[in-house]
């Protein structure tokens, strides 16, 4: 039952998010620039105080909706038709759609990733119960490229999700860079590398007798 209330919070949290970036969208589309979190917020008929929670600043808000958000579109539309029957196949297609872009724009995902430490770290100076502070889009992403997995339990479905969203995005891309010293192409490998493996240890793994 916590688990069900924890779930249906966590929705309710992103269906709020999700409606104040969809009225930023709108505003920016008809105005040619991005509103204000305020005016996002009255828009998207939220309370100011709570749209504050998800973007306290402007630059949050326009890093969702001017900065990153439009660089993924190429990866929705290839999802929609991505080769390959297996998972791996999938998957790997996902990597080598995605992880390109996040290096082509290295540095907005880098202030992408930074505003949302900041946000989380606002939100924590302020005891607050901080709501998502991303979209959590390569979730959604694997869940698609996976598809359903019959042969797996859901616990463990959950956790090979978990552990591929490790493989793509800006996060891991600053440790291959930044930690361990790749350069582009080296990183682009390692992380596609350990995609495979992480999928072949969670297929391969024997199921409980």
């Amino acid at each position: 039952m916590g688990a069900t209330r924890q779930d249906s919070r966590a929705n309710q949290k992103a269906r709020t998010r999700a409606a104040i970036v969809a009225a930023a969208h709108e505003h920016r589309s008809a105005h040619g620039a991005t509103p204000s979190v305020a005016e996002a917020a009255a828009a998207a008929g939220v309370a100011r105080a709570t749209a504050y929670r998800y973007f306290p600043t402007q630059e949050a808000l326009e890093v969702e909706v001017a900065g990153v958000t439009p660089d993924v579109a190429a990866v929705e539309a290839a999802l929609e038709k991505l080769p390959g029957t297996t998972p791996e196949e999938r998957v790997l297609a996902l990597l080598d759609v995605f992880n390109p872009v996040v290096l082509e724009r290295e540095e907005d995902f880098r202030r992408a990733l930074w505003v949302y430490l900041d946000t989380w770290l606002r939100n924590r100076r302020a005891a607050d119960d901080a709501p998502a502070v991303r979209e959590g889009r390569r979730t959604r992403w694997l869940e698609t490229a996976l598809g359903p997995l019959d042969e797996l339990p859901d616990d463990r479905r959950r956790r090979l999700h978990a552990a591929l969203a490790l493989t793509l995005g800006g996060d891991p891309m600053v440790v291959m860079k930044d930690v361990c010293g790749l350069d582009d192409d080296e990183a682009l490998a390692v992380l596609r590398w350990t995609a495979q493996a992480i999928l072949h240890a969670a297929l391969d793994e024997k199921l409980p007798a």
